[in-house]
């Protein structure tokens, strides 16, 4: 099994930038796709940003695309999310996860209906207008 965990969020103002950091406890992560997803109060839950381990081809919800970049370090087993020019509709708590296999867009596109794998615990990012 993996094991997943989101670090890195707060509370910032709008214009903001903020890095959040997944560690992914897994024996080769770099066999895995590993995504980050957010989840704002009364909402689904949302597909931001993915990457294929294998071949580094990502994915990018259009709201953040141009603002947040998503990049692993496999040596470190990290996975980070970038975020720039933060708005308040930004608020969600953002999780880390990762799915056995190459990457296929419905699973950032669509997390609700075609869930990856495996997920860690969340971080809280609140961003004040």
């Amino acid at each position: 099994d993996v094991q997943l965990q989101a670090f890195g969020g707060g509370l910032v103002q709008s214009g903001e930038s903020l890095r959040l950091s997944c560690r992914v406890d897994a024996f080769r992560s770099a066999d895995y796709a590993i995504g980050w997803f957010r989840q704002a109060p009364g909402k689904d839950r949302e597909g931001v940003s993915c990457i294929d381990t294998y071949d580094s081809r990502t994915y990018y919800a259009d709201s953040v695309k141009g603002r947040f970049t998503i990049s692993t370090d496999n040596a470190k087993n990290m996975v980070y999310l970038q975020m720039s020019s933060l708005k308040p509709a930004d608020t969600a708590v953002y999780y880390c996860a990762a799915n056995a296999g190459r990457l296929w867009d419905s699973m950032c596109s669509a997390p609700n209906d075609y869930p990856m794998d495996y997920w860690g615990k969340g971080t809280l990012v609140t961003v004040s207008s």
